[in-house]
């Protein structure tokens, strides 16, 4: 069983600074793994663990993605090996190009069975590049998955909605995003850690991947800005139902909002 699990490197949130203009600076901060994609390199680990067979990382980005201390903390969880895109054009990919170069990095990589993702990304969360890999790669895509089991071709997965849970019998290979009840991600021994200094790190640019040789983001992600603080305006409204429904809409639309 091959195993392709995707994560993503994002600023420390604690390193985050606001700029006088609003815009979000990630200048002094430290770039480490999404927690929601550390849940799927756990399923994927597990999985292996089971069956056999090889669990390979995939990361898209830019020279961030060159950090050594990064590189040995994912091999280190279980990975048996590294595949690596790294260009600047992927420094602030949306969510498109980032799975334009995922999939074209999948089809280099070759065969596989399951490509596995968190539900969103810990920085931007639009929960959307799973899904489009899927699409893209011609392959079953389910969202929203807190458990997976694996027989020969076969994988029977449960899938949280809203209010139910849903169980399914699916033919892989497949494209799945986890959820945050998959599992509690281990922590690596010293063993492990000494181990991944010595596992198989493969690298790539746009280049080297069957991609158009003009791609650029569609969304600039860089103009997100953090929100304005304002002071509450401590309005309490009491008395019936109705009558405070009543009353707050008409504070809201006084104030624009509606």
């Amino acid at each position: 069983m091959n195993i392709i699990v995707c994560y993503k490197l994002i600023p420390d949130s604690e390193d985050i600074t606001i700029k006088p203009d609003g815009s979000i600076s990630t200048d002094q901060a430290e770039w480490v793994i999404s927690e929601y994609d550390l849940l799927a390199v756990e399923a994927g680990l597990q999985l292996i663990e089971k069956h056999g067979g090889k669990l390979i990382a995939l990361s898209v980005g830019g020279e961030n993605l060159q950090n050594s201390k990064s590189k040995k903390d994912i091999l280190s969880r279980g990975p048996d090996e590294l595949t690596l895109v790294i260009d600047s054009v992927l420094d602030y990919g949306d969510t498109h190009l980032t799975a334009q170069t995922i999939t074209a990095a999948i089809k280099k990589i070759g065969e596989y069975d399951l490509v596995l993702f968190g539900e969103g990304s810990g920085d931007l969360y639009f929960q959307q590049v799973g899904l489009q890999v899927g699409e893209l790669l011609g392959i079953t895509t389910l969202n929203g998955i807190s458990s997976i089991e694996v027989e020969e071709r076969q994988a029977t997965i449960e899938r949280s909605l809203e209010n139910e849970i849903d169980a399914l019998s699916i033919t892989l290979p497949a494209a799945l995003t986890v959820t945050t009840d998959i599992n509690k991600p281990r922590l690596p021994t010293m063993k492990e850690i000494l181990k991944a200094g010595k596992k198989p790190i493969i690298e790539w640019s746009l280049a080297d991947l069957p991609l158009p040789s003009e791609l650029k983001p569609a969304v600039d992600i860089t103009s997100i800005k953090a929100s304005k603080m304002v002071d509450r305006k401590r309005i309490q409204i009491s008395g019936k139902a109705e009558d405070a429904v009543q009353t707050l809409i008409g504070y809201l639309s006084k104030e624009g909002v509606l």
